[in-house]
């Protein structure tokens, strides 16, 4: 049996994963878990990641999860092009540093952005106080000043001249934003600019199929209540 990858385009690492997938032509059987329906708390999806979370992968009998550890997986086991996690030592570790770096930082904000702008008043019909907003908002343009400073510099890519893994973690995060009508590059010309490389370096149209259903957060119906009732707990945990 080949790869079977289990996903929900919504998730910002599954979109690293997938669009990681089809820039290589890594052959895959797509399984899409929707987390807006709470399939992934469902006790057969339990059965591939006891965890409930997509990204999932199974090779055969082997089951694999989280997704910095998929996509390094996948970076060994087929051949892709070297500037995507670099041999060179130093390079390597520039990567491994950024996916260490953007867990509890980029993550965490560009999630909370979208839940507490969009998620929360549109999808589950949760009230936002506007302080909690704007300190939300506040804490992801620090942040986005960190990734520029510390990471980004005056590289075309993260890790220099060509594109790694770290790039692509880093524009999946920060579509989260866009999605809940963040105007985040229109202030940062260095991050706009960037971004435009990365969407260009992974093409056009792979990058904006990726990002169609964040795109269109806004327009999310109003959940059922039996399914709010289930998502709440998972997601108050997912962005304390």
């Amino acid at each position: 049996m080949g790869l079977e990858l289990y996903l929900d385009l919504l998730s910002q690492p599954c979109r690293a994963v997938y669009i990681f997938r089809q820039e290589n032509g890594i052959p895959f059987e797509l399984r899409t878990v929707e987390l807006l329906k709470g399939q992934h708390l469902s006790d057969a999806f339990a059965q591939v990641n006891p965890l409930k979370k997509v990204p999932a992968l199974k090779d055969g009998d082997f089951t694999l999860t989280e997704s910095v550890a998929i996509l390094l997986y996948l970076t060994r086991k087929f051949k892709v092009p070297d500037h995507w996690y670099p041999q060179e030592l130093q390079a390597r570790a520039r990567v491994d540093e950024y996916m260490a770096w953007q867990h509890t930082t980029l993550r965490k904000n560009c999630l909370r952005t979208l839940w507490y702008k969009v998620m929360f008043p549109v999808f589950l019909g949760e009230p936002v106080s506007p302080e909690t907003l704007a300190a939300t908002l506040a804490e992801l343009d620090a942040t986005l000043q960190i990734f520029e400073d510390n990471f980004l510099q005056n590289k075309a890519f993260l890790v220099g001249p060509h594109i790694s893994l770290a790039d692509l973690v880093a524009i999946t995060e920060l579509m989260h934003p866009v999605g809940a009508g963040c105007q985040i590059f229109e202030s940062r010309p260095k991050l706009a600019a960037w971004s435009q490389r990365v969407e260009a370096a992974v093409g056009s149209l792979l990058f904006r199929e990726a990002h169609d259903v964040i795109l269109k957060a806004s327009d999310f119906p109003p959940a059922d209540p039996s399914v709010k009732q289930k998502l709440m707990p998972r997601v108050l945990a997912m962005i304390q």
